[in-house]
């Protein structure tokens, strides 16, 4: 098993933005504790950033402040950040291209929004042929109404998290996954 930690969407967007992510508390923590197994582990960190296409957008505007992804995961060693402007990480990108090259086989997924961008770059990698982990514990969200109804953190994450693993995703904590890659973090 040769896996890749995909980052997704930890932009300034999901803390400073219009759409900060309240569940679960300590996500970003879990997702820098993620990358920091992984780098002492050598597995491939691969950061991703979404951008609106929109004219009229107001969050993940290409060069805004809410656009960049955070500091404090730049910091950490990547293989290099993967642009997107839809969902799915693999949609119009060189991601798998990437994976193919590096000889990965299993995408961990990490970061934001679980039932939006994680959850759709967790389909996309299943049906690629990908064995996928999804960091129970490294993903998140916010609470979400619109004209179908209204959902709160909690349920949302918990539905996809549930969903992913029918089919599509070993669902694991972060502190199990480490322990599954035999890495101590201290």
């Amino acid at each position: 098993m040769k896996r890749a930690l995909l980052v997704i969407d930890v932009q300034n967007e999901y803390f400073t933005g219009r759409m900060p992510v309240t569940y679960p508390k300590g996500s970003f923590n879990r997702i820098l504790k993620a990358v920091d197994a992984a780098n002492q582990s050598k597995i491939p960190v691969i950061p991703i950033r979404h951008e609106a296409t929109q004219k009229d957008a107001a969050a993940f505007v290409k060069g805004s402040r809410e656009w960049k992804i955070r500091e404090e995961l730049l910091k950490k060693e990547y293989v290099q950040i993967i642009d997107k402007k839809l969902p799915g990480s693999f949609t119009d990108t060189d991601l798998e291209d990437l994976l193919r090259f590096m000889g990965i086989d299993t995408v961990v997924i990490s970061g934001y929004m679980t039932q939006m961008c994680c959850d759709t770059t967790a389909r996309q990698a299943f049906h690629l042929g990908f064995t996928v982990e999804f960091l129970s514990d490294a993903t998140g969200t916010l609470d979400v109404s619109n004209n179908a109804g209204k959902i709160t953190a909690e349920e949302l994450h918990k539905a996809i998290l549930v969903t992913q693993a029918m089919r599509f995703s070993k669902v694991i904590s972060t502190d199990e996954w480490i322990k599954e890659i035999g890495v101590k973090v201290g």
